[in-house]
Formats: structure tokens, sequence, C-alpha cells
């Protein structure tokens, strides 16, 4: 029987196909307009998702797919109406559909496409790991593909981009076990600037990242 804990591992892996290298939630406008420009502002920003925007809402998503009794249809559809915009539902729906398409066949599963979150959620049901763990590795592996955005496109050194990531663990343990302890009623969020750079995204006239 195959190790919980390493496939979950697997399915957040760079090398599993979700695509996420093509997405950069909003980053990109962002360094397009000279806000991020190194390490030190790019930090904050990533760290700001986590804490107040999709990461935040993301972990309490996952967290409650893996309760007992969860409805995951509602949770798809909850999700769904969290987005704050269209490109940020296109790269949820999107992440979550490859990544089904993926573990259902691996799995033996039938799930529908659904948001990401939602997706590894139901998916990771199966295999038995405390929320806590879920989320942490899933909330890495999201600042992980942020940092990357950046190291690509400020462009950042590797050194400096690991440097970046190694400082939001911190944030990322904090999250995962405030989300293993929430209630739907503690969905929301206020991450403004990186919705707005997320909107501002979809006009740029010449883009690398698909959101």
């Amino acid at each position: 029987m195959a190790d919980p804990l390493l496939t979950l591992v697997q399915w957040l892996s760079p090398a599993f196909p979700v695509g996420g290298f093509a997405y950069s939630h909003g980053l990109e406008w962002a360094i397009a307009a000279g806000e991020l420009r190194d390490a030190p502002t790019l930090a904050p920003w990533i760290e700001e998702t986590l804490r107040f925007g999709a990461g935040r809402n993301d972990a309490i998503l996952i967290a409650q797919c893996l309760a007992e009794g969860a409805d995951i249809p509602a949770l798809a559809a909850l999700a769904q109406a969290l987005a704050a915009s269209r490109e940020r539902l296109v790269e949820s729906m999107e992440q979550g559909r490859a990544f089904l398409a993926v573990t259902n066949r691996l799995t033996g599963d039938d799930w529908p496409p659904m948001p990401y979150p939602v997706a590894l959620g139901a998916a990771a049901r199966a295999l038995g790991l405390a929320p806590v763990t879920v989320v942490s590795l899933y909330l890495h592996a999201f600042a992980s593909n942020l940092v990357q955005a950046g190291v690509r496109f400020i462009p950042l050194g590797q050194t400096e981009g690991q440097k970046v990531l190694a400082g939001l663990h911190p944030c990322i343990s904090a999250l995962a076990d405030e989300a293993a302890a929430a209630s739907i009623d503690d969905l929301g969020g206020g991450a403004m600037r990186g919705d707005l750079a997320a909107m501002r995204h979809e006009t740029m006239e010449v883009r690398i990242f698909r959101t």
C-alpha cells in the first residue's frame, strides 16, 4: 500500500500535471507595474496572500473537506463563489480539473471538476492524514509556486527565492493550525491589492502567465 504522506507529496509536487507554473495569481501584473522588484517586496505580498487572501480561504476549505460528513459539492460551489475575479476562478477550476483528471485515474475515484483546494481535499479524504498536514503541504506548494513566478519574472535568483520561501514557513504553519480548527463561518479575506492585481492582469496586452 502506498504511503499516504508520500502520496500527498507527489500530488503537490511541481511534477504533478496541474499546470501551476502557468499561473501567477496576479503577480505578473504587480511585477510589471513595478510594485514587486526584489525579495523584500515579494515576501510580504505572498504572506498577505496566504494570511488574508486565497491562501487562508483555500486552507479552511481543505480542512472542511476533510471533516466527517463534509458536503463536497456545497464546498465546491462556495469555493467558486469566493473567487474574487474571473482569472481567479479560471486558475482554481483549471488546476482542479487537471488534478482530478489524474488522481481519479490513480485512485479509481470519480470526482467531477471542482476548484483546486476542494479537489485536493476531496481526494485526500481517503489518505487519512491530519488536516493540518494536508493544509500545510498545500500552502507550501501554493507559496512555492508564487515564489517561482517571482524568480522567473522579477527576475529573482534561486537562492533569494528559497530564502523567501523559508521565511514563509512560520506563516504557513500558523495558518494550517488555524484552518484545522476553523469553521465554515471563518471564511473570508481582505487581500485587496492582490485581488486588484488579478483583475488588472486580465487587461495586460503582453502576458507570460495565464493569470
